[in-house]
């Protein structure tokens, strides 16, 4: 192989030399190496040839449908003891989401204490309903289904509402604006409810091909880079060790099992959080922050968690409980800009998911029959009040490569964990906490009459760690389909080179401007139209979305099917086109013998 390149180099230098000989005084060497170029697209030709005769065995590395290396898959189950203790993890992970959306929206609304307690504990309730429901009848991926921030923008134009500002009982205010919220969710629901059951979002996911969903499932993970570090960093002391061993445990320290158990990979996450909330609560109590500013004592001690000891022992969340909603044109549509980058978003961690849990890409139909039941969750989120729509859980997903485990089953006892400690009294902080070395130490029958005795502080800064590494394998999951492509094209290099770059810049410009004018770059008389544009633009996964796709269907479509990698994806283009499908996919209780696949 060594003796042919030394003598196609000779070859190709010597050829220079006769061009040069060749050329007149005047002349530019241009024209050297436009033949240089020649020589070598005529060598890359019969190389490329070579490679397509090649075995997909005798390759170094070939593109397969499922993501090797995992330990159990998506309908495969470790040990009932395992999978609570997973499920158990899944939950902690979750709950910093849950935790702080209300923290930002509540206090806005008018809300107290007891009211962004409650506002948790729905969100909790309906995060486990909607993930059973999708696991159970929707994608049936080993997802979760959880509060999304895409839904800010327009409950905060929502909150500013003139006819809503005036109201001077804070109390009151609250309560109205929750309703408002709740008629704003109701209606923009159908969006996903009309998309998912009528299989349009199925037609238009035939227009995504490998190439198109790298930026989109790489941007729904490090889209939200601003979730990462520049959390970390507002107290690096507890961030940035959190962040460390987290890699070391889950990572280089893999192989160190108990009893065949390799505990350290799967457990890793509950043993950062009990080690480093020691570590954080021992800097709080030998006074390390009792000179800092405000804002480092709020993201670095333990003891700022302010418990509810007001909230209810047991309180089951129920539809209207926050009064009958009110509907308003212009609520809704801002809030359906909103259904649709949920619907994106979705779209891109289902395609991780499936990855992550070794099962195979979900065809037009699963997909879309899983955006359909997201619509009804946000339906629920409407009725019941959780102030925000629904979406998957990136960060969940993430969790499904670091533990190497996709099971369905860990999934839905997770679930089952969020529906049982949200109704369990909801005695929860201003910021994200759990005790866990409470609920791994303290008698269990004790402490579940008051869910607040398992739950300490813990500062957000330590999930954000986390988030560093979940969102991480979310993006690389998305530039894994790349293999499936051919990246020796300049225009695939284009198309994703371009619809990466905008799809982080444009929403940092979205960002920016807002944080510096108070108001996004769409500031017109028509809220709704401010809303819509402003929260679009605002999404990662949406930017990436729209240029990719119109780009990879629109430019030089018909030479280019194959530089697409749409040939890997043509057998999962239909239910039964793959007999895999089936496995994975196949509705519970033989139901798809009412509702077969179209």
């Amino acid at each position: 192989m060594e003796a042919n390149y030394i003598l196609f180099t000779r070859q190709t230098v010597t050829r220079i030399r006769l061009v040069h000989a060749k050329e007149d005084a005047g002349s530019s060497k241009s024209e050297a190496c436009r033949a240089l170029c020649l020589i070598i697209s005529k060598r890359e030709k019969k190389k490329k040839v070579g490679m397509a005769d090649m075995k997909p065995e005798e390759m170094s590395h070939p593109p397969m449908d499922q993501l090797q290396g995992l330990e159990y898959c998506i309908d495969s189950n470790p040990s009932w003891g395992e999978a609570i203790a997973l499920g158990f993890q899944h939950y902690i992970l979750c709950l910093g989401t849950a935790v702080m959306i209300p923290t930002l929206l509540v206090p806005l609304m008018g809300g107290n204490a007891h009211d962004k307690a409650k506002v948790v504990q729905t969100m909790l309730f309906m995060t486990g309903i909607n993930t059973l429901l999708q696991t159970l009848f929707g994608t049936r991926l080993p997802t979760i289904i959880g509060g999304s921030y895409a839904f800010v923008i327009p409950v905060i134009s929502i909150i500013q509402d003139p006819s809503l500002v005036q109201i001077a009982d804070d109390h009151t205010r609250f309560i109205m604006t929750m309703r408002a919220t709740q008629g704003a969710l109701i209606i923009s629901s159908c969006i996903q409810i009309v998309l998912g059951y009528s299989q349009l979002w199925g037609i238009c996911s035939r227009f995504f091909s490998p190439l198109g969903m790298v930026p989109v499932v790489a941007l729904v993970g490090l889209g939200l880079f601003e979730r990462g570090f520049p959390v970390v960093g507002r107290c690096v002391e507890i961030g940035l060790p959190m962040l460390i061993l987290f890699v070391a445990l889950s990572l280089y320290l893999k192989h160190v099992q108990v009893r065949h158990l390799p505990i350290l990979e799967r457990f890793s996450l509950v043993i950062c959080i009990a080690l480093i909330w020691v570590y954080a609560h021992i800097l709080t109590v030998s006074g390390a922050y009792k000179h800092s500013s405000l804002i480092t004592q709020v993201n670095c001690r333990t003891d700022r968690a302010n418990l509810i000891t007001s909230a209810d022992w047991i309180n089951i969340p129920y539809p209207l409980q926050w009064g009958p909603p009110t509907f308003s044109a212009d609520h809704a549509f801002g809030m359906m800009a909103a259904v649709m980058v949920s619907l994106v978003e979705s779209t891109g961690a289902f395609k991780a998911a499936a990855r992550l849990a070794s099962a195979t890409p979900p065809p037009p139909y699963v997909l879309s029959r899983g955006i359909g039941w997201q619509g009804i969750g946000l339906l629920f989120d409407g009725l019941f009040g959780t102030v925000t729509g629904s979406t998957v859980s990136v960060e969940n997903v993430g969790l499904l490569g670091s533990t190497r485990i996709g099971s369905r089953r860990m999934i839905q006892i997770s679930a089952g964990f969020m529906i049982f400690f949200s109704i369990l009294g909801s005695t929860f902080t201003n910021r994200c906490y759990i005790n866990v070395i409470c609920f791994l130490f303290c008698n269990f029958s004790v402490a579940a009459g008051r869910f607040g005795a398992l739950f300490a502080s813990i500062p957000f800064t330590m999930f954000a760690a986390i988030y560093c590494v979940m969102f991480g394998y979310v993006g690389a999951v998305g530039l894994s389909f790349m293999q499936f492509t051919n990246m020796n094209s300049m225009r695939s290099l284009f198309i994703i080179g371009i619809s990466l770059f905008l799809g982080m810049s444009i929403p940092e410009y979205f960002f920016r401007y807002t944080m510096t004018s108070q108001h996004g770059p769409s500031h017109t008389r028509a809220g709704w139209f401010n809303d819509y544009i402003n929260t679009i633009f605002s999404s990662p996964p949406t930017v990436g979305l729209i240029i990719a796709v119109v780009l990879d269907n629109t430019l030089d479509v018909r030479d280019a099917t194959k530089d697409r990698g749409m040939p890997w994806w043509a057998r999962f283009r239909t239910f039964r086109g793959d007999s895999r499908n089936e496995e994975f996919y196949t509705l519970p209780f033989n139901l798809n013998r009412f509702f077969p696949p179209s």
